[in-house]
C-alpha cells in the first residue's frame, strides 16, 4: 500500500526539498556539483541503512520517496516497519542504483527518518514511563514548520495520539482568550455560539472548571496542576467531559499525572525537542 497521511502532499514535499538542497532558482543551484564532478554518470552503488542505537522507526517510506525521486528505477527494499522497536546495528533499508541520485538524496532522506525516529522514539519513552492503558498520551501544535503532519505521524508511530491538527479542527480557549472574553464562561459560550463543535478550555484554577462546562466546553485542559490538584478537579468534573494534564509533563511526572483520573496528557517536547536518531547510510560501489 503506498505511504498516506492526509493533508500531506508527499511528492511535493519531496520536490521542495531537493529544490532547497540543489539550490533550484538561484545563480549556479540546481545541482549537485559534488557528485556530478567527481562520480561518474552510469555509476551505481549499493547502500545500507542502518540504526547505530535503540530507536523507535519511523519515516523509511519518506526516505524511500526522495531517492525514488531521482532515480525512479531504483531498487529499493525496506527492512523493517514502521513503529517497530529495533536494536544498535538493525538494518533499515537496502538500496542498489544511481550512484549520484543516491547521493544526491542522501542527506534529505537520512534528516528525516532521523528526525521522525526521534520523535516516534521519545513518544515511546513517555508512553513506557506513563504506565497507563487507561490514559492516552498526546502531542500539542508545537511541531517545526512545515513538517506537522510528518511529525504527528511519527507520535503515532510511538505510540500517542493527536491533539488538533491545527487552528482549524477544534478551539482552544486558553489564558489570552478568556483576558479578551471577560470570563472562561464567556469565552466558551462564543465558541459554542459560533458553531464550534469541539471547544476545549484551558482551566488552571478548580473555581473555572463548572463554568467551563456550563458553558458547553467538550473538553478541559487542566494547565500546571500537581497530582493532588489533578485528582480533585477529575472528581469534581465527575466524567462530564474529558479531561487533558498539561503543563510541567516530564518523564519523571507523566507516571503520577497520569495516574490521577485524566483522560489525556499532553507533552510538547515529543515534537518540539526530541533528539534525532543515530541513524547512517553506508554505500558500496558496484
Amino acid at each position: 500500500m503506498a505511504f498516506s497521511i492526509p493533508g500531506f502532499d508527499l511528492d511535493r514535499f519531496v520536490r521542495e526539498t531537493l529544490a532547497e538542497d540543489l539550490g533550484e532558482g538561484l545563480p549556479g543551484g540546481g545541482r549537485d556539483v559534488t557528485s556530478e564532478s567527481v562520480i561518474p554518470a552510469d555509476a551505481r552503488f549499493s547502500g545500507v541503512m542502518d540504526s547505530r542505537d535503540a530507536i523507535v522507526v519511523a519515516g523509511l517510506p519518506v526516505a524511500e520517496a526522495f531517492f525514488r525521486a531521482l532515480d525512479p528505477a531504483m531498487s529499493i527494499e525496506l527492512l523493517v516497519e514502521e513503529g517497530a522497536e529495533v536494536t544498535p546495528g538493525t538494518d533499515l533499508m537496502r538500496l542498489e542504483g544511481n550512484a549520484r541520485a543516491m547521493l544526491t538524496a542522501e542527506r534529505s532522506a537520512l534528516n528525516i527518518v532521523q528526525h521522525l525516529s526521534g520523535v516516534a522514539t521519545l513518544t515511546r519513552e513517555y508512553v513506557q514511563a506513563m504506565d497507563n492503558p487507561a490514559c492516552t498520551l498526546l502531542d500539542t501544535r508545537k511541531t517545526i514548520p512545515g513538517l506537522r503532519h510528518l511529525e504527528k505521524y511519527a507520535v503515532r508511530m510511538g505510540g500517542g495520539a493527536n491533539h488538533r491538527m491545527g487552528l482549524w479542527d477544534a478551539a482552544m480557549i486558553k489564558d489570552n482568550h478568556v483576558l479578551v472574553a471577560g470570563s472562561v464562561g464567556q469565552a466558551v459560550g462564543a465558541a459554542r455560539a459560533a458553531g464550534v463543535k469541539d471547544v476545549i478550555c484551558e482551566v488552571d484554577r478548580i473555581d473555572q472548571i463548572e463554568p467551563a462546562i456550563a458553558a458547553g466546553a467538550t473538553r478541559l485542559l487542566l494547565d500546571n496542576m500537581e497530582p493532588d490538584t489533578l485528582r480533585e478537579a477529575v472528581r469534581i468534573v465527575a466524567g462530564r467531559v474529558p479531561t487533558e494534564a498539561s503543563g510541567g509533563i516530564n518523564l519523571q511526572t507523566i507516571k503520577a499525572k497520569a495516574a490521577t483520573g485524566v483522560d489525556y496528557v499532553s507533552v510538547g517536547r515529543l515534537t518540539q525537542s526530541a533528539p534525532a536518531a543515530d541513524i547512517g547510510l553506508d554505500f558500496t560501489p558496484l
